[in-house]
């Protein structure tokens, strides 16, 4: 079965309260299994443009990915995170070859 993945780049305008979000959604991603692979960090842009702030999520599976985001610990979590914080996040299923 092929992982899913969260792949979103995000620009922060408060950081403190940001910090409200990553704490709130701690819960809905360890009941859905999520595993940090990128967090920030350094990074070089090489093409096109991108966001202050990249991060990727693995999870066991794509509809696990799915339902996380869709879960209401998840969706509480984003209404802190949206008066603050612009972003593009992308939800992706994993090449299982």
């Amino acid at each position: 079965m092929a992982k899913g993945y969260w792949v979103a780049h995000v620009d922060v305008d408060d950081i403190e309260t940001y910090k409200n979000y990553i704490a709130a959604n701690a819960a809905p991603f360890a009941e859905y299994g999520a595993r940090f692979l990128v967090r920030g960090g350094d990074r070089t842009t090489v093409e096109g443009q991108a966001r202050a702030r990249t991060v990727v999520i693995e999870f066991p599976s794509y509809e696990q990915a799915l339902a996380c985001y869709e879960s209401e610990g998840y969706q509480q979590a984003k209404a802190v995170r949206d008066p603050v914080s612009t972003g593009d996040l992308v939800i992706i299923q994993g090449y299982d070859g």
